[in-house]
């Protein structure tokens, strides 16, 4: 998403947490090679046909004939990142990168290179080194999106507190769509589901008709929100405006098969999943499509999309991979060193519950306890959060709090899988707590043929 230069707009998207959104980009074939000169890599020519790659291509070649202009520059690193979350391909993020390098070494210690490398870090997970940068660029200029970039940086790290203090200096400086989109996801980490809401839906109504992406992202996050409040309809009808705006668009083909799945379709669900992961073969995609595929009676087929997914989850989203392992019990080993890695980078509310749910399917059930009570702190209403908490306790005896947990999950239940809703079920009958009637329309039918 590129405004003009000198009003730089940073994306809406956050990296995490649900991300769809949730997740980190997979690897790419766009391997730099360590001794090339960044110049040399930030222009070599972009081939493709599409309107971006065209307009990256044409300024790469303005940019060569300039060679003490860096403007050209900037502007291709901020299309590469457009690029990047477009494609899902975080290659292009490392040339965007080489951008940076470039602009640097032509005039050194700008603000504007500064910004696209510090998104660049953040955007690879490189949580701690974008802070770095973010908090330089306030020290310089202390503009808008230099303090989005810091906050954004602070949150994927759990310092939620310090994260609202840059994302309000950035919404006092602009109230923008981007500043508002970030104020929404604080309070839905905060628990406050309605502000978020709210939000959002000022944020999809202030679309860009000159980047869909950035506004089909938007409606995704909103049907989210619905979908959790449960409102379906106006969920699926955010879905389909946001893929009417950015055609086989994987977040929202991925929220489509979620809602079709948690209305009890799980044969309808298959199709968009199956495309989602095919676009984009994040361990979140995947394990998406297993769920369909095995509510839908096909486990040959389950079994080879999971075979895709132990063959690079751990390398293309760590956490995701970890959380899987845990909720399967496969291999908890690694689901916990995976988690305890990741904690080092991303120290927020879902790694916290993925290493406890790795703990305790370790049997290490006062680790688990301890990682959970972290998990839980900042308020955050998620179902999966809920049920593990509900699990961890009633396997330590605490029924009670198990009882409280899994009745808020069942709350919930629409933003559960399939087989996570089963487990919820059976929890809580071995609590002894009467089954819900809705949580047994919305397990899933599986002789229901697609829906129209």
């Amino acid at each position: 998403m590129l405004g003009p230069i000198g009003n730089r707009r940073l994306p809406w998207i956050f990296f995490g947490g649900l991300s769809i959104l949730g997740g980190c980009t997979r690897g790419s074939e766009h391997a730099l090679p360590a001794a090339s000169r960044p110049c040399e890599i930030a222009l070599t020519p972009l081939t493709g046909d599409a309107t971006l790659d065209k307009r990256i291509a044409q300024l790469q070649e303005q940019a060569r004939a300039s060679p003490n202009s860096i403007i050209e520059l900037e502007r291709v690193g901020w299309l590469l990142v457009a690029k990047a979350r477009k494609t899902f391909d975080a290659g292009y993020y490392k040339l965007a990168q080489q951008c940076a390098l470039c602009m640097e070494a032509r005039q050194p210690h700008r603000a504007e290179t500064m910004l696209l490398s510090g998104h660049v870090l953040d955007s690879l997970h490189h949580f701690k080194e974008a802070e770095a940068v973010a908090r330089e660029l306030v020290r310089l200029r202390g503009r808008s999106f230099d303090y989005g970039l810091l906050g954004d940086a602070l949150m994927e790290q759990g310092k939620l507190a310090l994260a609202v203090d840059a994302y309000q200096k950035m919404i006092d400086q602009k109230p923008t769509p981007e500043a508002y989109s970030r104020a929404a996801h604080m309070r839905w980490l905060k628990g406050d589901l309605r502000g978020a809401t709210q939000l959002m839906e000022m944020v999809a109504g202030a679309g860009d008709s000159d980047d869909p992406e950035s506004s089909a992202w938007a409606r995704v996050r909103l049907a989210s929100y619905r979908l959790q409040a449960g409102d379906p309809h106006r969920a699926s009808a955010l879905i389909q405006a946001a893929l009417a705006l950015e055609p086989g668009y994987p977040p929202a083909l991925l929220a489509q098969g979620r809602l079709r799945l948690a209305e009890g379709d799980a044969t309808g669900s298959i199709d968009p999943l199956r495309r989602a992961a095919q676009s984009n073969p994040l361990p979140e995609y995947q394990w998406a499509l297993i769920e369909a595929l095995r509510a839908s009676g096909r486990t040959a087929d389950a079994d080879a999309v999971q075979t895709q997914l132990f063959a690079r989850g751990a390398a293309d989203d760590p956490r995701t991979y970890a959380l899987y392992l845990a909720t399967m019990e496969r291999d908890t080993p690694t689901a916990l060193r995976l988690a305890a890695q990741e904690l080092h980078t991303r120290a927020d509310v879902f790694t916290f519950d993925t290493l406890a749910w790795a703990q305790a399917a370790a049997g290490n059930l006062v680790e688990a306890q301890r990682e959970m009570q972290s998990a839980l702190a900042e308020g955050t209403q998620d179902a999966r959060l809920f049920l593990h908490a509900g699990v961890i306790s009633a396997r330590s005896g605490q029924t009670r709090a198990a009882r409280t947990w899994l009745l808020k999950a069942r709350a919930l239940q629409t933003m559960l899988w399939p087989s996570e809703r089963a487990q919820l079920e059976r929890q809580l009958a071995a609590l002894g707590t009467n089954s819900d009637p809705l949580s047994q329309q919305a397990q899933p039918r599986k002789q229901e043929g697609k829906r129209s």
